[in-house]
């Protein structure tokens, strides 16, 4: 359970319902940290605005090469709820998801290319070993330059970046995996509701 319990459809103002509705018609569930987010609702919207032009502009990289750098951020940074919907959302774009198991040897596993072991290698660089800096040298962004030209390696930088974001806010919320990858997902204030329920 999130260290912030997530608002539920009875707690949400007229805006945040309708968002909820969206949210849910898209993903088949409110994904849980949207649900946090919206103790805020100016930053959920401004976030909710914000993931959907990023969404819309990200048109320039391979979208097995950026997915694959995301999912290592999330992974490398912990966040099991972002490591779920990760792995949801390649399975979606009809990626290969099985793969997703050998990421922590993706330097030498066959089931990666030369070009996402290099996008992998800079999500490292970026996102840090153990709180460590950043690592990214002037050949790496050169070398990325080489495979993707100047707008990817802007583009590969900005979700990197987006992405240690995003697993570092749900992994300080408490926010866990909730079942995307598997078609499972928890709803949370159902669970709540139900706790109430049952000690009433």
């Amino acid at each position: 359970m999130a260290r912030i319990p997530a608002v539920t459809p009875a707690e949400a103002g007229v805006t945040t319902k309708i968002a909820y509705r969206v949210a849910r018609r898209r993903f088949g569930e409110v994904p849980e940290p949207f649900a946090v987010y919206a103790h805020h609702p100016a930053l959920m919207r401004a976030s909710a605005v914000h993931e959907m032009l990023v969404e819309r502009a990200s048109t320039v990289l391979p979208a097995h090469v950026r997915e694959l750098a995301v999912y290592r951020v999330a992974w490398s940074v912990g966040c099991s709820w972002c490591v779920d919907f990760g792995a949801m959302l390649q399975r979606l774009d009809g990626l290969d998801v099985d793969r997703l198991e050998h990421i922590a040897d993706y330097a030498t596993s066959d089931a990666y290319s030369d070009d996402e072991r290099a996008a992998i290698a800079y999500a490292d660089a970026m996102t840090g070993a153990g709180g460590a800096a950043v690592a990214v040298t002037d050949e790496q962004v050169a070398d990325l330059e080489r495979r993707f030209g100047r707008a990817g390696v802007v583009e590969l930088t900005y979700q990197i970046a987006l992405e240690n974001m995003r697993a570092r806010m749900n992994s300080a919320l408490g926010i866990h995996e909730q079942g995307f990858s598997t078609d499972a997902c928890r709803v949370p204030w159902l669970q709540d509701d139900a706790a109430q329920g049952s000690t009433s």
